[in-house]
């Protein structure tokens, strides 16, 4: 574990000592600071609508708000993503560090959960962000928490999962922005599995509907935290460190 945090400390300081955390956060603090007052004031508007028309006041907080705000949050994540795990190991290439990260005397799993951790921290300094806004929904409303807090898991999942397959597209390359675009190509597909179940009903359909990472966000952005959604990000991660601590060997004999 030691070994881990290292390699983790490291990649995450080169993240705050160049441009990209700085660009990222800022960038995620207007886009998320926009979605959440364009649904509180969608909200506002349909509440104070009902009451001039008399009828009963919509008041699900989290079902007008906050559900519909981590659906955003979810999509925005999808072009965020590809530009936190781009710079994993295709930096290193650029560098020629890589040779000296591969011979080195740590095993390759440590190398890849060091960096992957790396970037989950980075993706969770943006959701801080995102905590930062829907707070003040609890200082002027009263929406349930456990909608929130399942939400910012299915969020972290999400985006870990992602961050995992992004580590692995970095390792194929040494250019950072090949990086990027293929791994934001691999997150949209991954989104639009999702838009099957309209062809129809079969096994088949179901199977790749299945394979949508947006799709098992919807129940988490609801309060309900669903075995199958676990089972689906957990081993999303799984197969992504897995793909990039294969690769990462291949490169130590290479060198």
């Amino acid at each position: 574990m030691r070994n881990v945090w290292t390699i983790c400390r490291r990649e995450l300081y080169s993240y705050f000592v160049s441009p990209i955390a700085w660009v990222l956060l800022t960038l995620f603090a207007l886009l998320s600071g926009w979605f959440a007052w364009l649904s509180s004031s969608y909200f506002v508007q349909d509440t104070m609508a009902s009451q001039m028309r008399g009828q009963a006041v919509p008041m699900s907080v989290n079902e007008m708000v906050i559900a519909p705000l981590f659906g955003n949050i979810a999509v925005i994540g999808l072009f965020l993503i590809p530009l936190i795990s781009m710079r994993l190991f295709a930096e290193e290439k650029r560098q020629g560090t890589i040779e000296l990260l591969v011979t080195s005397p740590i095993y390759d799993l440590e190398v890849v959960i060091g960096k992957w951790l790396a970037a989950v921290l980075m993706y969770g300094a943006l959701l801080a962000v995102l905590a930062f806004d829907i707070s003040f929904l609890f200082i002027y409303g009263s929406p349930d928490w456990k909608p929130v807090a399942s939400g910012f898991i299915g969020l972290l999942l999400q985006g870990a999962a992602l961050l995992a397959f992004g580590a692995f597209i970095s390792t194929l390359t040494k250019n950072q922005i090949v990086a990027g675009a293929v791994g934001f190509g691999l997150a949209l597909l991954l989104w639009i599995l999702n838009w099957a179940t309209s062809l129809g009903d079969s096994t088949a359909i179901r199977i790749v509907s299945y394979l949508s990472i947006v799709s098992h966000m919807e129940s988490f952005s609801r309060g309900v935290i669903d075995s199958k959604d676990l089972i689906y990000y957990v081993s999303m991660i799984f197969l992504g460190l897995f793909l990039t601590t294969r690769s990462l060997e291949s490169l130590r004999w290479r060198a």
